[in-house]
C-alpha cells in the first residue's frame, strides 16, 4: 500500500472520524442504540483499517501488544472494580444505586464506569485477535503446496 496514495489519505482523514464516532456510540449509549460493546468494536475497526493501509509492523508500533494486553485487564477490572464497589458501599455486586448520594446518580455513574469498561475490553481483544492471526506465518509444508 506504500503507492497507493490515495487509500493512504484517505486513511489519515476517515480514521480520527471513526474514532470519534467511536466515542459518540460510548457516551450517547444509554440514550439510544450503542454503548461499550459496539464503539470498543468500532474502535478496533479503526486500528485494525490502520494496519491494513500502514502495515501490521506500523499498527503495533501505534498500538503495542503489551498495551493491547494491558487493557484487556484493565477493562475487566473496572468492570468487576463497579461491582465491588456497590459491595464495599452497602449494595449487591453490581448495585449501582450505592454509589453516589443520589440513587438515580449512582446508576448513571455505574453504568458509565461499566459501559467504559466493557469498551476497553472488547477494543483490546478485537486487536489481540487480530494481531495474532495477522501476524502468523505459513508453515514450509503449506508453501510447497
Amino acid at each position: 500500500m506504500r503507492l497507493d496514495v490515495i487509500l493512504r489519505v484517505l486513511a489519515k482523514l476517515l480514521i480520527p472520524f471513526a474514532v470519534m464516532f467511536a466515542l459518540y456510540v460510548q457516551f450517547h449509549g444509554d440514550f439510544g442504540p450503542g454503548g461499550g460493546f459496539q464503539a470498543g468494536v468500532i474502535i478496533a475497526a479503526a486500528v485494525i483499517f490502520y494496519a491494513l493501509i500502514y502495515g501490521l509492523p506500523s499498527a503495533r508500533q501505534v498500538v503495542p501488544d503489551a498495551l493491547v494486553e494491558a487493557m484487556i485487564a484493565i477493562g475487566v477490572l473496572l468492570y468487576a472494580g463497579v461491582g465491588v464497589a456497590g459491595l464495599l458501599l452497602g449494595g449487591n455486586y453490581l448495585d449501582y444505586f450505592v454509589l453516589a448520594h443520589d440513587p438515580v446518580h449512582g446508576q448513571h455513574r455505574g453504568i458509565f464506569w461499566v459501559e467504559v469498561g466493557v469498551a476497553i475490553t472488547v477494543s483490546a481483544v478485537m486487536l489481540k485477535i487480530f494481531y495474532v492471526f495477522a501476524g502468523r506465518r505459513r508453515d514450509a509444508g503449506e508453501e510447497a503446496s
